[in-house]
């Protein structure tokens, strides 16, 4: 259903309703993570990790893009990330400006440590929802995502 199919009221109030369910969604699940990685970890580090794990070879400029972010944010998390010996550095042998990140071993270690413990809070959640229901909700929330990627 397109926008032309809905009058003012109704945008209006399925805008509310969305700002309203949106932001506790983000609050409370972002603290139900919170809670289970502890201290060891913010959530942002936390997806960091997850999208180095899952490319292998990644460049901080890319990080700021799929993040979102300045790349002096994502430097700077990458600093901290590497201090606690999560995250190593390894030039690209043609080009030497170029640097990869990837997870040291320990990196990896706490990142599928971490990643456990998330999923059960997932797990939890979705098995909440029929099967048709939690996979039309994902395709949904894909589909924002993707215009929320095309608007920018």
């Amino acid at each position: 259903m397109g926008h032309d199919a809905m009058d003012h009221a109704t945008i209006q109030d399925l805008t509310e309703r969305y700002f309203q369910c949106a932001y506790e969604v983000w609050k409370r699940g972002e603290a139900l993570v919170r809670d289970e990685i502890g201290e060891q970890l913010t959530t942002d580090q936390l997806f960091i990790l997850r999208y180095i794990n899952q490319r292998q070879k990644v460049t901080t400029t890319e990080l700021a893009d799929v993040f979102c972010v300045h790349k002096s944010a994502i430097t700077a998390m990458i600093t901290r990330l590497t201090e606690k010996g999560l995250i190593g550095r390894t030039p690209d042998l043609q080009d030497r400006r170029i640097i990869y990140l990837n997870l040291t071993q320990e990196g990896k270690e706490l990142f599928h440590k971490l990643q456990d413990k998330v999923f059960k809070i997932i797990n939890a959640l979705i098995t909440q929802f029929e099967a048709d229901e939690i996979k039309q909700f994902i395709r949904t929330y894909e589909k924002l995502a993707k215009i929320l990627r095309e608007m920018r």
